[in-house]
């Protein structure tokens, strides 16, 4: 018998009043999980995994609710089980492990207190023996020091560090299942990989089943023994990974495995740079330096690609070339003249040359505001355009990012994630700039919604011959948008060249290492690299 068994599960909204229509978010969908196994849930944003995840914990999210369908787990029916019933389920024979780890603690408490909470509480262990396994856990999961790790407050580890306690907070009470709801969509590719074999360690460690929710294709592939595919609510396939990766059947199914094989055109480098950074040194509020002696630049055109992880400097970079930041030393040039350090000091016109797409649209963009003013507004502000000219003028920055004249009246709410990007890119579009610097655009979007993102980019710059600055740690879109790239670690240039100059060896250490741990849509990767950097560790 399954551990867990689904059958014809249904998912739809609550109406707040008679007038309020009804969406299905989960339409039919019926699944078996043995003991043992992982299933992946994958799909686009909006096709319903977190949902089916959050149902085997009999939980639907507020102004949701489970119409119809059965869900079994370990034989219980949670459709007909007591709230007492449900309380006991949660925490000790199924557990949830979220997106974002900073947000699953408190920052007030140790770590070990949090993490063994649910288990001392449902009396699965006493304190003494959940600190102990706790710490096993720690070791399995590649954590630092393990008899002392759990002592520390959440800001004291990495966010990679995290997301691991955070599973091990999951596993305490040794459930027979644990949901993983994007774990490591957060991380960079160097962390992801390590979170991602430590997870893979745990499970088998605890013999636990796992769903394991992702819109990663390849991320899903090194974990999972079956997968689904997931889209508008509905299945669209199920099978084993190996068919899936392999012989997928539907057409939705083939575009994620095909997606980014195409890489842009490397255009000739020129020595007509619009916008350089010349030795910066910067730091927030005076102390220690997050830059030291940064130098980059690029060309009318051209897209320079600035990779790394967190922590290494790429946003900060962009921070003083758009003036939000002053450095320390060194300049910013455009078109060979310096620009103030200060957003306050730069005149208008320097403000509309360089513009910025920021990496979450749901931030970027003001609620209340309908998309028409949103995009207007900087046609207003640099080109004092009225009313009639500039509702004509946005109709046509929606046309260039491929949305029509019914979007002028809808607001950021009623748009998807790649819609309300592309309102963004509009917006930056408005004011005509020559450097338009895109700080991690797509990392946020399903991979499809960023294919087409990426491509939308590439068409506009054609077009307008725009320069773009692109900072990201996603390998696949440096692939698929640069010209030339710039590698940081640690607040410093370490590889910058072209395209092929970069990603053909010899590299820097930091660099191999980052190309390394970009996932392939094949059995056994993680294994094999993990494997491979543990060789190279033992020759040095």
């Amino acid at each position: 018998m399954p551990l867990v068994k689904v059958r014809n599960l249904r998912i739809e909204t609550v109406p707040r009043d008679k007038n309020t229509p009804i969406t299905v978010l989960v339409d039919d969908v019926s699944f078996d999980l043995k003991k043992g196994r992982v299933l992946g849930l994958i799909g686009e944003s909006g096709a319903g995994k977190s949902t089916i995840g959050l149902s085997v914990l009999a939980y639907a999210r507020n102004g949701c609710a489970i119409t119809g369908g059965e869900i079994f787990v370990n034989g219980c029916d949670l459709m007909k089980a007591s709230d007492a019933d449900i309380r006991e389920l949660r925490g000790t024979h199924v557990a949830y492990v979220a997106q974002s780890a900073a947000a699953g603690f408190n920052p007030a408490h140790r770590l070990n207190k949090q993490i063994i909470e649910a288990t001392v509480r449902h009396g699965t262990h006493n304190h003494h023996d959940a600190l102990k396994y706790a710490q096993e856990l720690f070791a399995q999961l590649g954590l630092p020091d393990p008899a002392n790790f759990g002592s520390r407050f959440p800001h004291q580890v990495s966010g990679g560090q995290l997301q691991r306690a955070m599973t091990a907070m999951a596993l305490c009470s040794k459930p027979e299942l644990i949901v993983f709801d994007e774990p490591t969509t957060a991380l960079d590719v160097t962390t992801q990989i390590d979170v991602l074999a430590a997870i893979k360690r745990a499970i088998h460690f605890a013999d636990t089943t796992a769903l394991y929710i992702t819109h990663d294709l390849a991320v899903v592939a090194q974990i999972a023994d079956e997968i689904m595919v997931l889209r508008h609510g509905k299945m669209v396939e199920y099978g084993s990974t190996e068919q899936i990766l392999h012989q997928p059947r539907a057409k939705y199914t083939n575009q994620l495995v095909s997606v980014r094989k195409i890489q842009s055109d490397e255009k000739v480098a020129t020595d007509n740079a619009v916008l350089e950074m010349c030795n910066v040194d910067a730091a927030y509020g005076g102390g220690i330096k997050v830059l030291l002696n940064v130098s980059m630049s690029v060309c009318a055109g051209q897209t320079l690609a600035v990779v790394g992880e967190s922590g290494s400097g790429k946003s900060t970079a962009a921070r003083v070339m758009t003036g939000l930041l002053p450095p320390l030393s060194g300049e910013v040039l455009f078109n060979k003249e310096p620009l103030q350090p200060t957003t306050e000091q730069r005149s208008r016109e320097q403000l509309r040359d360089v513009q910025m797409i920021s990496q979450m649209p749901d931030v970027a963009l003001n609620p209340r505001q309908r998309i028409g003013n949103i995009i207007g507004r900087p046609l207003t502000f640099y080109f004092g355009m009225k009313r009639s000219e500039r509702r004509q003028r946005v109709i046509e920055l929606l046309k260039a990012v491929e949305l029509d004249e019914s979007y002028l009246q809808r607001l950021p709410g009623q748009l998807s994630g790649g819609e309300k990007q592309r309102v963004c890119i509009a917006r930056a579009l408005a004011a005509k700039p020559q450097v338009i610097i895109c700080d991690e655009v797509t990392s946020a979007l399903d991979p499809l919604v960023a294919d087409d993102i990426l491509k939308l980019l590439l068409k506009l710059q054609r077009e307008t011959n725009v320069a773009y600055i692109f900072i990201t740690h996603d390998i696949a879109t440096v692939r698929a948008i640069a010209d030339n790239i710039v590698v940081m670690y640690q607040g410093k240039v370490i590889e910058i060249g072209s395209k092929t100059e970069v990603f053909s060896p010899p590299h820097h250490d930091y660099t191999h290492l980052l190309l390394s741990s970009v996932p392939e849509m094949k059995l056994g990767w993680m294994e094999e690299v993990i494997e491979q950097r543990r060789m190279h560790s033992a020759d040095n």
